[in-house]
């Protein structure tokens, strides 16, 4: 049976989500390869942090976190509206780098290459809102924005702004797809703003750092209730400076990352930090120190991030990521975390969102 081109396509885009979908099973799956258990430990237990730590084949260690109170409210944390990235995915452009002949070095880290751009540095905290698919965006558009400007320009775009102002991009607190985040960027501009403790920018964020347990007295935990999508304003705060609209900025392309190593690689020392979305266990909670990989527990959902570097351990030379996370400097490795490099490690390479300012 012979099909003309236009069949065929038609046939083609027919079967794509049905591929996706085998495609995300394998991902889950893959989570689950070497030590696949039922939960059989409560989340953020003791009982869970001892198995992790006596594991004798992983590279990483689990601890207390006091970031959140129950399983409900980390849950409440992962908000990639995974079931809308694919389709979001087949419609844009999809950046590989096979062409670019750049040497890529065993280390790299975003935070010492970029010393001027302040922004890279900087770990936020989403709070009790299902806002990390803004948060990865906003920060990555950050940094971009000073490496791309030689560092004459370092602000915060203003994670509220994407995430109450952006209808197309999903549900606000109730989650959202990175990928519309950076096309809202190009097509409507992001203003400033920092976050709720520093007040700075046009808009800041509007809800505190969640650090509960914890008898400091420099912060004002989170509620433990989800918070609700705060309102869209096209206004500054009181006694800033600049007019709303002058105060934007946009980019000028957004796009994907093929899903391999090289060329996120490639990316991120040519234009910078990347916006990556993973899958997040339950033991993934726990994490302190280390090369994450997945040991147990039940899927939590899809959680964005930022990529800014990458390595090789000192123990048995295994590749990693480095990336930021949004859940404040009390969390894991002082915000930051490892994690396994060059085998989709619960899909951490096959959902990469990047763009260019203007």
């Amino acid at each position: 049976m012979n099909l003309s081109n236009s069949k065929k396509k038609k046939m083609i885009m027919n079967l794509l989500p049905i591929i996706n979908l085998i495609l995300l099973i394998l991902i889950e799956n893959s989570c689950y390869a070497l030590h696949h258990y039922d939960r059989q430990f409560s989340p953020l237990s003791d009982e869970l942090i001892t198995f992790i730590n006596k594991q004798p084949n992983i590279e990483w260690k689990a601890d207390r976190t006091t970031r959140f109170t129950s399983i409900h409210h980390a849950k409440s944390m992962m908000g990639v509206l995974l079931n809308r990235v694919d389709q979001h995915k087949l419609h844009h452009p999809i950046i590989h780098h096979n062409d670019i002949n750049i040497k890529l070095p065993k280390y790299f880290d975003s935070r010492k290459y970029w010393k001027n751009c302040s922004s890279i540095r900087t770990i936020r905290d989403q709070s009790s809102c299902g806002s990390c698919w803004a948060f990865g965006a906003v920060e990555s558009m950050s940094d971009r924005i000073c490496i791309h400007s030689k560092g004459r320009i370092s602000i915060e775009l203003s994670a509220v702004n994407l995430l109450s102002c952006c209808s197309r991009c999903g549900f606000g607190c109730n989650g959202g797809i990175p990928g519309m985040a950076w096309d809202y960027w190009k097509d409507e501009g992001i203003v400033t703003g920092g976050s709720n403790e520093t007040h700075t920018g046009c808009q800041p964020y509007p809800f505190p750092e969640c650090i509960h347990h914890s008898t400091s007295i420099n912060h004002s935990s989170c509620e433990v209730k989800y918070y609700s999508t705060p309102e869209c304003y096209q206004t500054c705060q009181p006694d800033y400076a600049i007019q709303y609209e002058n105060d934007k900025y946009y980019g000028k392309s957004s796009y994907y990352v093929t899903s391999d190593e090289v060329s996120i690689m490639k990316e991120i020392l040519l234009n910078g930090p990347v916006e990556a979305t993973f899958y997040v266990f339950d033991d993934f909670l726990n994490y302190k120190t280390g090369v994450y990989k997945y040991v147990t527990g039940s899927l939590l959902g899809g959680h964005a991030i930022r990529i800014i570097g990458w390595g090789v351990s000192s123990l048995n030379h295994t590749p990693y990521w480095l990336c930021a996370n949004s859940w404040n400097k009390q969390w894991g490795d002082k915000g930051y975390f490892k994690i396994l490099r060059g085998s989709n490690e619960c899909g951490i390479e096959s959902m990469v969102t990047a763009g260019l300012p203007k």
